[in-house]
This record gives C-alpha cells, structure tokens and sequence, in this order.
C-alpha cells in the first residue's frame, strides 16, 4: 500500500483546538455546534471555514492555518475565537476548553450526523459512545517523507511531557477519577488510538496501513488514530496526546514545546545523530504514570534509567530547548510551559475550584466550568480563588 506524504515546509505549523459548547446558567453542554455553524456557513462569514464541526453536537474545532510561528498560529485561533463567541452567545451559549466536561455523562450526547462520526459509534459501541472528549492537535512540517517516521518515534517519547503539561480531564461523568489525564484513558480504548505502533520506516507505516485495511480495522489511513502520527495529506508529523486546555496560553505552551521538540529531532538528523527511542513497554509506563499523575509523574528518560520526577526533568527540558524557540519565535510561548509548573496544570485548577466549592456549599461542577469559561476570556491561566 503506497501513501503518498504531501509536500510540507519543514517546522511548519497548525494547531487544532477542540472546544466546548456549554449553557453558562447551568454549565451544561448545549448541542447547537452545527446550527451555528450552519448560520455562519450560510451568511458566508468570513472566516467561517477554520471553524469545523466534530464528533459531538456540544463541540466544534478551532483549525489555524499553515504557520511559520506559533504565536501567528494562536492569532489564527484567537481570531476564530472572536468570530464564533458572539455567534453562539445569541444562542445562550458560550465556549470554552477542557480535557472532558466536568460532570456530564457522556452517553447522553448525540453523535454529529455525518457517516464518519456514525460509523466509528456503530463499530466501536459502547466506547464509542464514550467518547465525549476534548483535545489540541499541532502538526509540524516534516520536508522528507523518510524523516516522517523517525521523528514520529521521537517524539512518542515525550507523550508523557506532554500530556502532564496539558493534563485538564481530573473528571469524568462528574466522579473525580484520580487521574490528572483520564480523557487519556478513554481514548485509548478505540480500536487505534493510543501509542503508535512501534516503526522504524515509512515502508513500515505503509505495510502496518495496508495490514490494518485488509484486516478491516481501518478504511482509511485517519483511522490510526495514535497519540502521535504522520498526517500524510499535509505532510506532517501530528500530535494528538494533548488534552484541550481552557485558554490560548496553554495552547501555546503545547504548540511551542510540540515545535521545538520536533525541529530538535529534525537538527539531530542533520548532524547524522540517532533519534531518541524507547521499548513500547516504556512508553505505555510513562504515558500512564503521566496521565495518572500529572506533574507529579516520575518518568523514564532513557531505557534503562531510573524514573526521573517531571517537576525536576521539565525545567531542564524547557531550557535545551530554549535557543530552538528563539528561532522559532517561541520563546514567550513556550515559556509558558514551565509557568504550569507554579500555576497547576488545568486538571490541578479544576480540582482546586471544586474542593473550594464544596466547602462553601456551592455546586463544584458548575463552580468549575465558570472558572474555564474565565480562563478563556482571560486566555490564560486563573488562580482559582479568581475565578
């Protein structure tokens, strides 16, 4: 099975932004995604077509075209944001971000009524219908197909950074889960999502394609749905792994540490130098001690090591790459990443708000989604006594 991988400027970048559509009165997802999306797609509004319906009624997706820069990519977003929030508000309806929804059930949803999205529920079943979750996905350009892999494998070992950095799912069907990623846990119960296959060449992702269609697993190759893999149509390497966060600040955090990690990779090819790689029972650990903890994980770095604790490993991390982000022109961006060190991860600010709730007596699951409905407004991080 040939797959052709699209030509694409090396580092570029897009991200994608998975949002909630919620009742401010209630914090309840409201399903109006496609209605309004249908009025602006109808009036022609300029702008219209970076804004995509997705699996659920109660979601849309924020798509930023082809960048250079990261910061050009948020502004994108931001002004897609801007478009769509009056729209919605018409409707008693307002936007905002998150891993999972903090206390509705899943199953109660409706499914968007196109063929993919029936398809995958009517295979998968039960998990299927589970799949009321959110994400942020940045694609990086990678200019030769035979990079595409390599890096790809690279980059699967830093799921469990990214994940903790991003972790905003602490909730699910408003039962606290113990887990700062559950939405990580839930995703990887379809039949292809979760870690990548383990590859070493882009005729190892064909023949593992070809092997999964003739299997019937999969029709189409956007049917693997890994936490980190190749998007042949645009020619990018694409990471999945992410939670949606609540504001453009963290978005960024993730665009940026995504970028660098894989111009890194892309520097290290070029000095003839191996790529970073890890057993598939390595990765599997450290994406579930990532997604159980948060950043209070102790991950593996290096086959063979001992687990080091992210809170000690990050800030080392966030400074080798630091000089990349200057080049990048996302220093501010991904500094923001080591900022979620002080501030708490949103699955840690979600909790903080619905504790402090309960003890005043007050809803904790409407508590919390007036605090990511601030957070985004603000597009940054809120302590939660501001909220």
């Amino acid at each position: 099975m040939s797959i052709v991988f699209a030509r694409s400027p090396r580092s570029s970048v897009g991200v994608e932004w998975e949002l909630q559509v919620v009742d401010p009165a209630t914090g309840r997802l409201a399903p109006l995604g496609p209605d309004v999306l249908g009025e602006l797609h109808a009036a022609e509004t300029s702008g219209a077509e970076r804004v995509h319906k997705e699996m659920h009624r109660c979601m849309i997706e924020l798509v930023s075209a082809r960048r250079t820069r990261v910061p050009d990519a948020l502004g994108d977003l931001a002004a897609s944001l801007a478009l769509v929030t009056p729209a919605f508000a018409a409707h008693g309806a307002a936007l905002t971000g998150a891993g999972t929804h903090p206390f509705e059930n899943p199953t109660e949803h409706e499914v968007t009524c196109t063929p993919r999205y029936v398809e995958l529920v009517e295979r998968t079943r039960w998990w299927g219908r589970q799949m009321l979750i959110f994400g942020t996905h940045v694609h990086v350009g990678v200019d030769d197909v035979n990079r595409a892999v390599p890096i790809l494998t690279h980059m699967a070992t830093y799921i469990g950074h990214l994940q903790a950095v991003a972790a905003s799912s602490p909730t699910w069907a408003g039962q606290e889960t113990g887990y700062a990623d559950n939405r990580a846990m839930m995703f990887q119960q379809l039949p292809t999502a979760g870690l990548p296959e383990p590859l070493s060449t882009w005729q190892d992702f064909e023949d593992c394609a070809r092997d999964l269609r003739q299997a019937g697993a999969i029709r189409e190759v956007n049917e693997l749905r890994w936490d980190v893999r190749p998007a042949p149509a645009f020619g990018t390497v694409e990471v999945r792994a992410c939670d949606a966060s609540s504001n453009l600040a963290e978005v960024g955090a993730v665009a940026a540490l995504v970028h660098c990690l894989v111009e890194e990779a892309a520097r290290i090819l070029d000095a003839g130098r191996a790529l970073r790689r890890m057993p598939r029972w390595l990765l599997a650990a450290n994406k579930w001690y990532s997604a159980r903890y948060g950043l209070d994980a102790a991950l593996v770095e290096e086959a063979g090591a001992d687990p080091v604790p992210l809170r000690e490993s990050l800030p080392g991390l966030l400074a080798r790459l630091a000089p990349i982000a200057e080049d990048l022109g996302c220093e501010a961006e991904l500094a923001w990443a080591g900022t979620v060190l002080e501030v708490g991860n949103g699955s840690e600010r979600q909790l903080a708000v619905a504790r402090s709730a309960e003890a005043r007596g007050a809803d904790p699951g409407l508590a919390v989604v007036h605090h990511l409905l601030a957070e985004t407004t603000a597009a940054v991080p809120l302590a939660p006594e501001r909220a």
